[in-house]
């Protein structure tokens, strides 16, 4: 955000931030080159690539980015609860006066000095009050904060958070619960990981004086490295070797200096690739190809006479630079995110296979 000296006026540039900003009665929507749909499926298949591969959720395109996941995680959650909240054991640690699954001995002595009652004790209390359903409410609570909802969605949000009663809500603050899939759990699982997007969202409230300062926002950049890291060690799995996401190495002899390569694949005879993906090229004032000397770092450290940039199309031009006198050769690959997800993925394994030739 810039202002020009001497002006009222602001400049306002997204940089790789998605989502909604509202300052006061200012709303500013930020949306993607890309659908909100191609979005949500790089957010997700970088999480769990085997689940959304196979499914794929519909959003109303012509949303803000926060309307869109609201409406399709209401329509998911309703689907998931129509046939009641799911139940399952829950561990408890309580004080009671009756004997109930196991008395803590040590808790007993320790919390009492020998009086009889109440009884320290462990039981498994079968209750609404699970994971699953945490997470569902807390979605439910974290949309609702949001604001420039439809009425309608809101409405929906409502009624969805009044069906969680004798749920416990996760404050602020507090870790989100963590759930296993399962035979039992499987008409929560698409609810469940829009939720996981949902959640991993940047969600900010902040107050100076009567104004209000609020935003649901991702990073762009990282959506998109995330999910070519993830969707290039599926596609290379089958060649066998192993994958290392963001790869921990030190440029220097001494340590001190780390480096992170966002992908390094290792063959099982010893060949490496290393690739590095970037959602815009980095152009900083006086550091015009920072990219490029980043990844120069990477191939020196790692032994390599390549290495892989891999840019979203539109963003930067495929092209290859030798490097003078280091003998390093550098590729600039581009990934066309508007294709549909099963076409995207066929993409990425050409690539796969171009990185290993």
């Amino acid at each position: 955000m810039t202002r020009a000296p001497g002006s009222d006026d602001w400049l306002v540039a997204a940089g790789t931030k998605v989502g909604v900003v509202r300052v006061g009665s200012l709303q500013i929507s930020i949306r993607p080159k890309i659908s909100i749909e191609r979005l949500v499926f790089l957010m997700g298949y970088a999480t769990k690539p085997k689940f959304w591969r196979d499914h794929s959720v519909r959003l109303d395109v012509e949303s803000d980015l926060p309307e869109a996941l609201a409406h399709a995680f209401t329509r998911l959650a309703g689907r998931a609860i129509e046939q009641g909240l799911l139940q399952g054991y829950r561990t408890v640690d309580d004080s009671l006066p009756v004997l109930r699954g196991r008395i803590r001995v040590r808790d007993q002595i320790s919390r009492r000095y020998g009086v009889g009652l109440p009884l320290e004790m462990t039981y498994d209390d079968f209750t609404v009050d699970i994971a699953e359903n945490q997470i569902l409410l807390a979605t439910t609570i974290r949309l609702l904060r949001m604001n420039g909802l439809s009425a309608t969605v809101r409405q929906r949000l409502q009624r969805l958070r009044l069906q969680f009663a004798g749920v416990t809500e996760v404050r602020r603050g507090d870790l989100v619960p963590s759930w296993q899939a399962t035979r039992l759990n499987t008409r929560y699982h698409p609810a469940l990981h829009l939720a996981a997007l949902i959640l991993a969202g940047d969600s900010f409230e902040q107050r100076v004086g009567d104004l209000e300062v609020s935003g649901f926002v991702f990073d762009m950049w990282k959506i998109y490295e995330d999910f070519v890291s993830v969707a290039l060690g599926e596609a290379m799995a089958p060649l066998g070797g192993s994958a290392s996401l963001q790869h921990r190495m030190h440029l220097d002899e001494a340590d001190q200096v780390q480096m992170r390569p966002d992908f390094v694949w290792t063959g099982f005879d010893g060949r490496r690739v290393v690739v590095d993906a970037k959602y815009k090229a980095e152009k900083p004032v006086g550091f015009p190809q920072a990219d490029l000397y980043q990844l120069l770092a990477y191939c020196t450290v790692l032994g390599l006479a390549e290495g892989h940039l891999v840019y979203a199309a539109g963003n930067e031009r495929a092209v290859e630079h030798t490097v003078r006198g280091a003998g390093v050769a550098i590729t600039c690959h581009t990934l066309d995110l508007d294709q549909p997800p099963d076409q995207l993925l066929e993409l990425v394994a050409e690539l796969a296979e171009v990185l290993v030739a």
